[in-house]
């Protein structure tokens, strides 16, 4: 655990593992606890061996094993994030790692999650196939995104008191690109916007097949955090599929 618990100077995910272990873990969030928690728990029923990738401190690998999954595992590259996990416990076993070289052997798990955290991988092409390796065949990838058309860098809802419009703009969907963003007052980390067809594609060419997509609109206890939310409550936030492979 004390190895663990050593930071890597410089590493943003180090510096701010506590900002998201507060504020998005243990009901702080209503995004996990309304929508991303409960489709998660619909699409891992019936999993028996489930690696999550990218777990921080661990509340999706806890829900596998909440609902019975015989082995469950979390990965996560920063110390400070696999540390917290081992210390809430809650069943899974916590390893740091990277989602580029999983340590496990092919074939070993029946479903794998990732959960807002591809967003952040630049071997974005080997974290994927590294994905497909370890699920057995007729495994599922269960794939939760930031919405990359409608959470493309530069988009956000417009109220022109001018002209007296309402509307969501949308930035450059098309360019990929790798930029720090501030999340919150002093958080700074870094994001690489890909269109929805690089990762899709890039499943499809390792033998994973999407099954099911999911646009859900924002949930109340998101849009009752500002005044001016409920007004581009027909934006969806999150993306959700599930792929498998064939």
């Amino acid at each position: 655990m004390s190895d663990l618990a050593a930071s890597d100077p410089g590493d943003p995910w180090e510096e701010h593992a506590g900002w998201w272990q507060d504020g998005f873990t243990d009901g702080a969030d209503p995004e996990y606890e309304e929508q991303i928690l409960p489709l998660a728990r619909e699409h891992l029923a019936g999993s028996t061996r489930v690696l999550e990738v990218g777990t921080g401190e661990g509340q999706v690998a806890r829900t596998a094993s909440a609902l019975g999954a015989e082995l469950v595992v979390g990965i996560d590259p920063s110390r400070a994030q696999a540390a917290e996990a081992a210390r809430r416990g809650g069943g899974p076993k916590f390893l740091r790692a990277g989602a580029a070289a999983l340590p496990f052997a092919s074939d070993r798990f029946d479903a794998v999650v990732a959960c807002l955290v591809f967003e952040h991988i630049e071997a974005v092409d080997d974290a994927i196939a590294e994905v497909a390796r370890v699920l057995e065949p007729g495994g599922r990838f269960l794939f939760f995104l930031n919405h990359p058309l409608l959470q493309t860098p530069g988009s956000g809802w417009i109220d022109d008191q001018i002209l007296g419009e309402q509307y969501w703009r949308v930035g450059a969907y098309l360019h990929e690109d790798l930029a720090p963003e501030e999340v919150a007052p002093g958080v700074v980390l870094p994001f690489v916007h890909r269109p929805l067809s690089r990762y899709v594609n890039a499943m499809a060419d390792q033998g994973m097949l999407v099954e099911r997509m999911e646009e859900p609109a924002p949930p109340p206890g998101f849009l009752a955090r500002a005044p001016e939310y409920p007004d581009a409550a027909g934006i969806p936030r999150l993306l959700f599929l599930r792929a498998r492979r064939l």
